[in-house]
Parts: C-alpha cells; sequence; structure tokens
C-alpha cells in the first residue's frame, strides 16, 4: 500500500550500502516499509558478484589519487560506475507484498526507467540480454539487483549527466 521515499542528495556509496542493509534486515524480519532510496554517489566502482577486477582499466593508485573507491558487492553483474550526475534508485521491497518472480522484478524496474525516460521525450527500451535500459546503441541506465528472502535491493543507475570520462575507467 504505502512505499517510503528517502531523497539523499550525495551519499558516499558505503554509507547508502549499510542504510540498504539495515532497510533490507528491517524488512526480512517483517518490519519497516517498502523504500525507494533515491541518491547520487561521490565517483565509486561497485563489482558486482560475477565482477571481473580485469574490467577496471585503471590503476588502484590512480583511481586513490582520482577519489575514486572500489567495492565488491552482493548485486548481480559486472562492474558499473557511480557518480555525480547519475540517479541512483535502491528499491527495497518485501517482494511476497507484489509478486515472487525475479525477472518480473527486474523488468519491471526497466519498464518504470523507459516510461520515466518517455515522460522527458526520451525514446529507450529495457533489454533482457543486456540488462539496462537503451538509447539506441547506448545504456542510458544500469540494473543490478539483489533478492534475499524476496527482499530487493540494489537497483538502478539513471545517466542524467554524468562524467563520461569515469566510464572509461572501466569495461561496463
Amino acid at each position: 500500500c504505502c512505499m517510503r521515499i528517502m531523497n539523499l542528495g550525495i551519499i558516499p556509496y558505503a554509507e547508502a550500502l549499510a542504510l540498504q542493509h539495515q532497510i533490507v534486515a528491517e524488512r526480512k524480519a517483517g518490519r519497516g516499509e517498502d523504500t525507494l532510496i533515491l541518491l547520487e554517489h561521490p565517483p565509486v566502482l561497485t563489482l558486482g558478484r560475477r565482477a571481473e577486477e580485469n574490467n577496471i582499466l585503471a590503476s588502484p593508485k590512480f583511481l586513490k589519487q582520482q577519489g575514486i573507491d572500489v567495492f565488491k558487492v552482493e548485486r548481480g553483474g559486472d562492474v558499473t560506475y557511480h557518480g555525480p550526475g547519475q540517479l541512483v534508485g535502491y528499491p527495497i521491497l518485501d517482494l511476497r507484498g507484489y509478486r515472487q518472480d525475479v525477472g518480473w522484478y527486474v523488468r519491471s524496474l526497466g519498464e518504470v526507467l523507459v516510461r520515466v525516460l518517455e515522460d522527458y521525450g526520451v525514446r529507450s527500451e529495457y533489454r533482457a540480454d543486456l540488462p539496462g535500459v537503451w538509447v539506441g546503441d547506448a545504456k542510458i541506465a544500469a540494473i543490478g539487483a539483489r533478492i534475499e528472502n524476496w527482499v530487493t535491493y540494489h537497483g538502478f543507475a539513471l545517466n542524467v549527466a554524468p562524467n563520461m570520462q569515469h566510464f572509461e575507467l572501466i569495461v561496463p
């Protein structure tokens, strides 16, 4: 019935991850409410469960000099860049109140992003073969979710006006 929306501005990745873990634990215990966390991160690279570290093209020394942190996380997928100019959304939902279907959930996230972009006059499509939302051959939004006991976390990153040079640091 209800969803709490938290619009947090620019938040370090570690802080946002800890907040997600706290809300996920509450939802798994049957407490709290479904929550959508919206924010931006300072530049950061995250490595999903299937990530290969050689998909980070910059050296650890260079990343440190640039102030870019790297985190291994429990979501699916490979390496992802997050940074200012990117709207990041972390839906924390108990799917037992919706539909217990991982594919449906990921497709639904993609469809929501397609509809939002359409409202802004941007024609896009969700692609299940390359999970994310695409404008032609350009990926405008990444999707990477984790579901435990039917509670979702992690989510999406919509590129609004990011520093495109930072994408050159990875093989997305």
